[in-house]
């Protein structure tokens, strides 16, 4: 189940997550954006099979919050469910609202400084690098890219170049 939003935020209802994506309804989701202590960015590509935006790259581990699910649980679950990190010290970054023909929500935003190995869960992600800002910047430009993650965090990105 997923809890349903007002345009303000406030839960509203719950609906499980084939009505929420049938009928584009507002829900809340997480996002965490992973670099290095090198400064490089976790890059990766979703699956064919993904329901929103198949195939797409991505610069921000996240998904939907369940019904009463706490934010910051959330982040951490999906971390360790996408990318297979957990453990790591997650930084809040400025919330925002994303919406489109596919999708409407309120994200809560994170970013890590992670290390360690990277393990895709295979229905999800089908494939993944480190790369530089600049780098990440110029690939935005060549590559499909989800636009919720670059609606929310292509302006920071851009600032870390």
């Amino acid at each position: 189940m997923v809890a349903i939003l007002s345009d303000d935020n406030v839960v509203i209802d719950a609906q499980p997550r084939s009505v929420m994506r049938r009928d584009n309804l507002r829900h809340s989701a997480t996002g965490v954006l992973v670099r290095n202590a090198a400064g490089d960015i976790y890059v990766h590509r979703r699956t064919d099979t993904k329901d929103v935006y198949p195939a797409c790259y991505d610069f921000m581990a996240g998904g939907v919050i369940d019904a009463g699910e706490d934010p910051y649980d959330a982040v951490v679950r999906e971390l360790a469910e996408e990318l297979g990190i957990s453990g790591a010290e997650l930084t809040k970054l400025p919330e925002g609202d994303y919406a489109d023909a596919f999708t409407n929500y309120h994200a809560y935003l994170y970013t890590c400084v992670w290390d360690g190995p990277v393990t895709h869960q295979p229905e999800e992600v089908a494939w993944g690098a480190w790369m530089t800002p600049a780098e990440l910047v110029r690939r935005l430009a060549e590559w499909s890219f989800v636009p919720d993650t670059t609606a929310l965090l292509g302006a920071y990105i851009r600032d870390l170049v």
